[in-house]
């Protein structure tokens, strides 16, 4: 009963990413793409630029209120890099086949103008707060555009369901379960207490604990895969080639891989790359929004840099990992799939790998939940963030028995949700953004 109603989920996940997601992340893409002069380009420079001297503190000007911008940044983007890039775009490969891979790159491309927009706004419309710091995101800026409070709501409610990583979770708690032959109840213990811990301290706590993992985590998988990269330097060609034809021919079944069509390579690509990328979701203009920064501009500008160190780093060079070894045509789970890629050029990783993909996967799992704690608030202050620790601590531990892949439907069907919402707002908005 429990495959045949997650069987259906994928159905609708399918559905909404392929016949109104897809189209719209193209459409809007393009539109917002030519209307901000191609802020992909014009805009990566400042970027650097912004990334260069916030950390460094040179010629920085910013008010006493909020956190620092790159505490904001690292909090944001440790939403975004994580279990997603390593697994989910292998679920994407899965199911999708390597095209998936370039339609991942176009949601990301067209994405970061939509990034950019949803994050100015919600640093333009955000409000102080009793704790020294902002809240903003989507509830916040759909209330220009709505006489009623239904769909700033709304969106606080999926931010809610969204904001629990149940995915995430689930991956963590299967990856140190199966490889270190821990109990399973001990390591949703232990994970839940730390994720409760980082997530009562808000945005400030969880911002100060991406700081550290994020960057170790680029040295070490760019250190990694740049190396697998050498040992087959001759396949990099053909595998590009390989996932340009796939794009726009769908691929045969091969191996343990049962094949794809064009659309379905187009919907797993796009979902996967919106949802490692955080596009047009809402959860990134909910963190900027805390920036000290006063110009929107400045920090919406930083979100050029994540969604190219997370997607056309991190995603591409995972996927082209598990191409050049072969490991996706293999009936491998996809969240083993990275593990068994790398496995074959270093020791030890069904030791590192689950002590690995744990922090990485922290770091994601404590940014949505401070979102979340957040949106809860958003909808009602007085007891919201009880509610919504009630919310999380049993969908955690009841998820984490669930198949992760039909865990990530789940998360993409609410994410297609708050995108169609989000959209809507970032358009109607738009002259707020152009000017």
């Amino acid at each position: 009963m429990l495959k045949n109603l997650f069987q259906q989920l994928f159905q609708i996940e399918d559905f909404l990413w392929s016949y109104i997601a897809l189209p719209a992340i193209l459409l809007l893409g393009i539109y917002f793409t030519v209307k901000l002069k191609l802020p992909q380009i014009t805009k990566f420079k400042d970027s650097i630029k912004i990334f260069y001297q916030s950390l460094f503190k040179k010629n920085i000007k910013s008010n006493q209120t909020g956190i620092p911008p790159l505490r904001a940044f690292f909090t944001s983007i440790g939403g975004c890099i994580g279990i997603g890039n390593l697994v989910g775009v292998c679920t994407a490969v899965k199911i999708g086949g390597p095209g998936a891979v370039f339609w991942m790159w176009v949601a990301a491309f067209l994405g970061i103008a939509l990034k950019y927009s949803e994050v100015y706004l919600g640093i333009k419309f955000r409000v102080k707060n009793k704790f020294g710091t902002y809240n903003g995101g989507p509830m916040y800026y759909l209330q220009k555009i709505s006489k009623n409070k239904f769909l700033p709501y709304l969106a606080a409610f999926l931010l809610c369901i969204y904001g629990t990583e149940i995915y995430m979770f689930s991956v963590v708690v299967d990856s140190i379960n199966t490889n270190l032959e821990i109990n399973k109840y001990i390591v949703i213990g232990i994970l839940l207490f730390l994720v409760l811990y980082a997530g009562s301290g808000g945005i400030s706590r969880v911002g100060q604990i991406c700081s550290y993992i994020i960057p170790i985590f680029l040295v070490i998988f760019i250190f990694m895969s740049s190396w697998i990269f050498y040992k087959n330097s001759n396949q990099i060609i053909d595998t590009l080639i390989t996932i340009f034809k796939s794009a726009f021919t769908g691929h045969a079944a091969i191996g343990g891989f049962t094949g794809s069509t064009i659309l379905l390579a187009m919907s797993q690509g796009m979902a996967r790359g919106c949802y490692t990328g955080d596009i047009g979701i809402g959860y990134a203009s909910v963190v900027h929004a805390e920036s000290s920064f006063d110009k929107p501009e400045k920090q919406a500008s930083l979100t050029i840099l994540g969604i190219v160190l997370d997607t056309f780093i991190i995603c591409t060079f995972n996927t082209l990992i598990i191409l050049i070894t072969g490991i996706w045509k293999t009936n491998v789970s996809s969240s083993l799939m990275t593990q068994m890629a790398l496995s074959n050029y270093f020791p030890y990783m069904k030791l590192f790998m689950p002590i690995f993909i744990g922090i990485l996967g922290y770091s994601t799992i404590i940014a949505f939940f401070a979102v979340g704690l957040k949106s809860a608030e958003f909808i009602s202050p007085k007891c919201g963030k009880k509610l919504y620790y009630c919310y999380a601590i049993i969908s955690l531990i009841l998820f984490s028995f669930v198949e992760s892949d039909s865990v990530l439907t789940i998360m993409s069907i609410c994410g297609a949700l708050l995108l169609f919402i989000n959209v809507y707002g970032i358009y109607k908005l738009r002259k707020e953004i152009f000017k």
